[in-house]
């Protein structure tokens, strides 16, 4: 369907490369149509050839520019189903699987939150393009496609903004309480709410896993942080404010546990 990994050299340019992780492969089994050899071999010569401009990942949308035969480039998008920030906290929260954050800032691909979070049917893509082809599925549309498996290979933090749900959203709702959505998926061990006295309290929550024992912030590769929460859309003066609120999430953690 794809070249994995990057392949032999053109004179002096590399041959650029998709797909080579899981998380590029889940979104390029719905955006990529490979049916046709000759569209999918002129949409893969225009990703090599860096045709692809103005790229731009918001939540739901993925954009750019693509220069083609013609003078103007085409305007093209991927439109994806977003998912509910607050749902994939719950869930992660009843699987155990809230440390699958840190992995994705240490630029690693998770299954299990890759499991919540990509699309995993044609229904959840649709797609739009300026050229006058009447294939939905274009040259322009796979070449942005392509693209947008790049990006993701190298920072999986592509992948969660482009579902509405990027890092700083997902660390802001671990922060909060849990959700309504959380009650249903709680674990049949976790200790059930019972009021209290306190008019302004929700009740006893869970408890929290037990801290580990080392500093995670020691051990956290902040560089990998800083190229996820970039690609995610984070400004770069804001990338210090949200280590730092990490850092307090996790003191919170060892003074409860």
């Amino acid at each position: 369907m794809s070249p994995r990994g990057r392949g032999s050299r053109r004179g002096d340019t590399p041959l650029r490369g998709y797909g080579r992780t899981s998380w590029a492969r889940a979104v390029l089994d719905i955006a990529d149509r490979p049916a046709d050899t000759r569209r999918v071999n002129k949409a893969r010569s225009y990703f090599r050839e860096r045709t692809v401009h103005d790229f731009r990942v918001h939540p739901g949308v993925v954009s750019a520019l693509v220069q083609g035969s013609q003078l103007d480039p085409f305007e093209t998008a991927l439109r994806f189903r977003t998912v509910e920030p607050d749902t994939v906290v719950s869930l992660l929260r009843a699987q155990d699987a809230t440390d699958d954050l840190l992995a994705v800032a240490r630029g690693e691909q998770p299954a299990t939150l890759g499991a919540m979070v990509l699309p995993t049917e044609a229904a959840d893509l649709t797609v739009e393009c300026s050229c006058p082809d009447d294939e939905p599925h274009c040259i322009h549309v796979l070449a942005v496609a392509y693209e947008l498996a790049a990006r993701i290979d190298d920072s999986p933090g592509v992948a969660l903004a482009m579902m509405g749900a990027d890092v700083p959203t997902l660390l802001t709702r671990m922060r909060g309480e849990p959700t309504a959505d959380e009650s249903t998926t709680r674990r049949d061990d976790a200790p059930p709410r019972r009021p209290t006295d306190d008019p302004f309290a929700v009740g006893v929550l869970p408890p929290l896993p037990t801290p580990p024992d080392f500093d995670v912030l020691a051990e956290l590769d902040t560089d990998g942080l800083a190229r996820a929460l970039r690609a995610s859309g984070v400004a770069a003066l804001d990338v210090a404010e949200v280590t730092d609120e990490l850092a307090e999430v996790l003191a919170r953690v060892r003074e409860r546990g």
